[in-house]
C-alpha cells in the first residue's frame, strides 16, 4: 500500500515536505519548505528520510515555507527530478539566495560575538550557503503547464491546477495503479481567494481518493477586499492627517503585488492622497519583475492595467528603492509616505530599520496585511508587546497598530469548504499546514458542513494511502 508521512508542516503552519512512497518503490516528495517563526530549529533537524531515495520532488509555488530546505535537500543527497513551473523555480531563487545570505549575516554576526567569549566552535554554520543554491539549478528539472499531465513512467501521472494562491502555484494530483485500480492523491498546495487583484480564482477539483489540504486559516473568515481596501484607505488618509507615515511589512512574492495593485486603484479613483510610496526591499522589486514576466498568468485586473498604461504595477507614486543609499534616504522623509518592506513577518530586512526610526513616533501606522506565525517578531507586535528589540536597542510601541486580514493570498474558512464541496468524489481529508488549534476547529467544520471526517496529520505520522 502506498503510504504518505509529513516531515514539515503537520501541526504548524511552515516547513511543507511531505513524502509519498508508492507500492513500487517510486518516491515523490511534494515541498521542502523552511521552518519558520518557534519552530524553525527544526530546519537543523535530519529530514526523517534519506534524500537519495526521493526519486522526483514536486514544487506547488516559491514561498519559503515550501521551498527553503531544498538546498539542503541536494546537499544531502538528493539527485532526483524537479517538476514544477519555470516561474516557480525563478521565484524560489529570489527567496533561497535571500535565506542563505541572511543565514550568513547571522553566522557572521554571531561567530563575531563568539570570538569575544573564546566560544567559536559553538557556532552553528548556516544550512546551505549561495553556491548550495546554485546547485540545486543544475538538478534535472521538468517544468509543468496547467492541465497537462507529465507521465513519470511506472503508470504514474502527475497534474498541476491553477491554486491561485501566488504566481504559477499549483494544487497537484497524483495518479497512480496500485493492485490494478486507480488511485488519485491531491494535495492542494496553499489555496487563494476567488477575489484576489493578482491571481485567478483557484481551479475546481473533481475527484480525490485522498485530499491534504492546508488548513491555515481553518478556523476564521476573511474580510471581503472591498473591505479591506476601505480599511486601508481609511489609515492612510487618518495618518496623513495627523502627518504621520504608514509602514507595511510585506511578503516579497504576492502581497506586495497586491498591496501595489490595490494601492494603484486608489490613485486611479482619485482617492489617494499626494503621497510617496517606497517599495523598499530589493527582493520584492526582483519577485515584481517576475511577476511582470508571467503577466498572461495573472488576473484580469492587472492585464488591464498592463494593456491601458503599459504597465501593471507602476503609477506617479510609487518609488523602488533597491539600493542601501535610496533606502536610508526614505528616513528624511517626514511624513506622507507609505513604506512597504520585508520581510513580511519582522524577522530580518529593511522593515526594522523603519521601526527603529519610526514605530516609537504615535503619528505613524503600522499595517499588518498577512500571516504572522507564532514565535516572529510581527506575532508579538500583533498579539500587543509594548516594546521591541530592534539591532539591540529597545524601541517602543506606539505606532497605530492595525491588522488587515482580507489581503491573505490564503483561502479561508468558507473559501477552503465551499472548494471541497465541488468535489464528486472525495473519500479521505488530512489537515496539514495549520496550527493545531486553529485545525481542531476546522475539523469540526467540515463534520458540520460536509458530513465528512477529517484527520490532522502528525510530524511524522505514516498514513495508508
Amino acid at each position: 500500500m502506498a503510504t504518505l508521512q509529513s516531515y514539515g508542516a503537520a501541526e504548524v503552519v511552515t516547513g511543507s515536505c511531505h513524502l509519498l512512497q508508492l507500492q513500487n518503490g517510486i518516491n515523490i516528495l511534494v515541498d521542502c519548505g523552511m521552518f519558520q517563526g518557534e519552530v524553525e530549529e527544526r530546519n537543523h533537524n535530519p529530514f526523517g528520510f534519506d534524500p537519495a531515495d526521493v526519486d522526483f520532488l514536486l514544487i506547488t509555488h516559491g514561498h519559503l515555507d515550501h521551498v527553503g530546505r531544498i538546498p539542503k535537500l541536494v546537499k544531502e543527497g538528493f539527485k532526483g527530478t524537479i517538476i514544477t513551473h519555470r516561474s516557480t523555480m525563478d521565484l524560489a531563487e529570489v527567496i533561497m539566495l535571500d535565506s542563505a545570505h541572511l543565514m550568513k549575516e547571522g553566522y557572521k554576526t554571531r561567530y563575531r560575538k563568539a570570538q569575544r567569549r573564546g566560544e567559536e566552535e559553538k557556532v552553528r554554520k548556516p544550512l546551505y550557503t549561495e553556491n548550495d543554491v546554485r546547485t540545486v539549478y543544475h538538478c534535472p528539472m521538468i517544468f509543468a503547464s496547467y492541465d497537462e499531465p507529465i507521465d513519470l513512467g511506472h503508470g504514474i501521472f502527475v497534474n498541476f491546477k491553477n491554486a491561485g494562491h501566488i504566481l504559477d502555484s499549483a494544487i497537484i494530483q497524483v495518479i497512480f495503479e496500485e493492485d490494478g485500480a486507480k488511485k488519485t492523491v491531491v494535495f492542494s498546495g496553499d489555496l487563494g481567494n476567488d477575489d484576489d487583484l493578482v491571481m485567478p480564482s483557484p481551479d475546481i477539483i473533481e475527484e480525490a481518493d485522498v485530499l491534504f489540504i492546508e488548513s491555515t486559516y481553518g478556523d476564521r473568515n476573511h474580510k471581503g477586499v472591498k473591505e479591506s481596501d476601505l480599511e486601508l484607505q481609511h489609515v492612510i488618509q487618518k495618518t496623513f492627517m495627523n502627518n504621520g507615515n504608514v509602514l507595511i511589512p510585506s511578503f516579497a512574492i504576492e502581497r506586495t503585488q497586491e498591496i501595489l495593485c490595490m494601492l494603484k486603484q486608489m490613485y486611479n479613483r482619485g482617492e489617494l492622497p499626494v503621497c510617496q510610496i517606497f517599495l523598499d526591499s530589493p527582493m520584492a522589486i526582483r519577485a515584481t519583475d517576475i511577476y511582470k514576466r508571467y503577466h498572461e498568468e495573472l488576473s484580469e485586473c492587472c492585464n488591464e492595467f498592463l494593456e491601458r498604461d503599459g504597465t501593471i504595477f507602476d503609477f506617479p507614486y510609487l518609488y523602488y528603492t533597491s539600493r542601501v543609499q535610496d533606502s536610508m534616504k526614505i528616513n528624511d522623509e517626514d511624513s506622507h509616505c507609505i513604506i512597504i518592506a520585508g520581510a513580511g513577518m519582522c524577522n530580518g530586512g529593511r522593515i526594522l530599520q523603519h521601526f527603529k526610526h519610526r514605530l516609537w513616533n504615535e503619528k505613524n501606522a503600522l499595517v499588518f496585511v498577512g500571516y504572522q506565525v507564532q514565535g516572529t517578531l510581527g506575532r508579538k507586535i500583533v498579539d500587543g508587546a509594548k516594546k521591541i528589540n530592534v539591532y539591540g536597542e529597545e524601541v517602543i510601541v506606539k505606532a497605530e497598530v492595525h491588522t488587515i486580514n482580507g489581503f491573505s493570498a490564503h483561502a479561508d474558512q468558507n473559501g477552503l469548504i465551499e472548494w471541497m464541496s465541488k468535489f464528486t468524489k472525495l473519500d479521505k481529508i488530512f489537515l496539514i499546514h495549520g496550527e493545531r488549534d486553529k485545525q481542531e476547529i476546522f475539523q469540526k467544520e467540515i463534520e458540520r458542513r460536509l458530513h465528512k471526517k477529517a484527520h490532522i496529520v502528525k510530524h511524522g505520522e505514516k498514513i495508508g494511502i
